[in-house]
């Protein structure tokens, strides 16, 4: 089956078909680093990574810029707040952000490109469109003419007189058409800036990510990604600025994630409800936000709640509550004389043709999910726990093992050791349902002394004491013993 992608450019779904056979050249726009990114940034880098891993997977070469805008507005406010240089905002942040974004296990990019490294380029490339009649100098200002590019519009389906009026309100009087847009402006005092043969100043937000893909990549791509928000007017300008220049198609693939809502409510600095990825994954774990995020579709708007959140953390304790029991069985064995459950391999077949439908269906991640959890129900139902630890019974575990940590890897997915990542969960609800780890303690050892007693009466009543606690006894496994109900 080939892979299907929605192309917000056309408004359905088409086949992927790369320039160059075997190859992709992939642009995702990356963070503006003045502070630490809110979930919903991450939900791009966590999408796009398991595109560029299925794209591998399939057999491609892929080539994955995602860029790094290291002079803004923004970047500078907070500069002249510190009363330091931007740089040294823009590298706190890159780092910060490189932090996160290991945490997460997520594959790295071939190129990160920061704005500031390329700004001869930058440069170069609105002399060209200044050259070919696409763009005007008033002032030391270059701004990029929309009436000569007739397809402008064309990605977001909004059209031009609409945005000439909506441009009024906010009108710069040096403008040919108020929705002409910025490619260079001069510096404003205790700005950074960069000579240029229009004077002094830096570059407009859009031109900089044209700069870098046709620098990197070439004039055509075949993959770009972001988030919605980017639609329009940034990836509406890309084109304009791209085509602009070479007169050749920009990218043949666009694909924008949706938003997410936290509590029904839209992230905003104004209602105070915007969480970072750093504070969420102190909060919960990095295995969380990725599967928060991949169980929804990424062109699909979703909210986040406690609620929703305990339903990840469930689903997420069982498939790793299978992986453990199944590690614990097999051990440290990696070969046996005998072949793993015949049922669960014909299962994880039929499954493998599933995912892979999936995936090439416009990367339908909750599909692959609810597939892996067809896959966990089938290994439970076997209680291998409970029957003896022969060489088909380790095999059928080794075999369940490999078969998930496989389709994990490409989403960046249950590859943590199980027993240490179950155990973090149990911190987590630990503190979340506050419960006193010291009573239980103390229940568990009143439980001991009476099953060594034999009288067996109190220890039942004491699990039965644990149990409406939200505490599981979890008699023959290694380790504390117990662990919290994560239903």
């Amino acid at each position: 089956m080939s892979l299907k992608m929605y192309n917000t450019a056309t408004r359905q779904k088409e086949e992927f078909k790369s320039i160059t056979p075997g190859e992709v050249k992939m642009y995702v726009c990356g963070p503006t680093v003045y502070n630490y990114l809110h979930i919903g940034n991450f939900r791009g880098a966590i999408f796009f990574n398991l595109v560029r891993n299925w794209l591998e997977r399939a057999g491609y070469k892929v080539t994955y810029v995602y860029n790094y805008t290291d002079v803004d507005d923004k970047i500078i406010k907070k500069a002249n707040e510190e009363g330091v240089e931007s740089i040294e905002i823009s590298e706190r942040y890159i780092k910060e952000f490189e932090n996160d974004f290991n945490r997460l296990g997520l594959t790295k990019h071939e190129h990160n490109p920061k704005v500031t490294d390329f700004m001869p380029e930058i440069i170069s490339f609105v002399d060209d469109l200044v050259k070919k009649g696409m763009a005007y100098v008033i002032d030391g200002e270059v701004f990029y003419e929309i009436k000569n590019f007739p397809n402008y519009g064309k990605l977001s389906g909004k059209n031009l007189e609409d945005l000439e009026a909506g441009a009024r309100v906010e009108v710069d009087s040096k403008k040919h058409n108020p929705a002409d847009f910025v490619l260079w402006k001069p510096a404003k005092p205790d700005e950074p800036y960069w000579d240029s043969p229009w004077g002094k100043g830096r570059p407009g937000w859009h031109i900089e990510c044209s700069a870098m893909i046709q620098s990197i990549l070439g004039e055509t791509i075949d993959i770009h990604g972001g988030g919605i928000d980017l639609k329009f007017p940034h990836h509406e300008n890309e084109i304009a600025q791209g085509e602009g220049r070479t007169g050749k198609c920009y990218c043949n693939h666009w694909m924008h994630n949706d938003f997410l809502n936290m509590n029904d409510e839209k992230m905003s600095k104004s209602l105070g409800n915007i969480i970072t990825g750093r504070d969420f994954m102190e909060k919960y774990h990095p295995e969380i936000l990725k599967f928060l995020m991949l169980s929804n579709h990424y062109r699909a708007l979703f909210n986040v709640n406690d609620e929703k959140i305990s339903g990840v953390l469930s689903g997420l304790s069982r498939i790793y509550g299978a992986l453990r029991e199944a590690k614990t069985i097999f051990g440290e064995d990696s070969s046996f004389q005998a072949e793993a459950d015949k049922g669960l391999i014909d299962l994880c077949n039929s499954m493998d043709l599933k995912i892979e439908e999936s995936l090439n269906d416009d990367f339908n991640t909750p599909e692959v999910m609810a597939h892996i959890f067809e896959v966990v129900r089938h290994f439970n139902g076997l209680e291998l726990f409970k029957k003896k630890r022969n060489q088909q019974n380790k095999a059928t575990c080794h075999y369940f093992f490999s078969w998930v940590v496989n389709h994990g890897q490409l989403m960046a997915l249950f590859n943590d050791d199980p027993a240490t990542f179950l155990s973090e969960m149990d911190e987590i609800l630990l503190r979340e349902k506050k419960i006193d780890v010291a009573e239980v303690e103390n229940l568990i050892a009143k439980r001991k002394e009476a099953r060594d007693q034999k009288d067996f009466n109190q220890a039942d009543a004491i699990r039965d004491q644990l149990n409406q606690m939200g505490i599981i006894i979890m008699d023959g496994v290694s380790g504390r013993g117990w662990e919290v109900d994560k239903k």
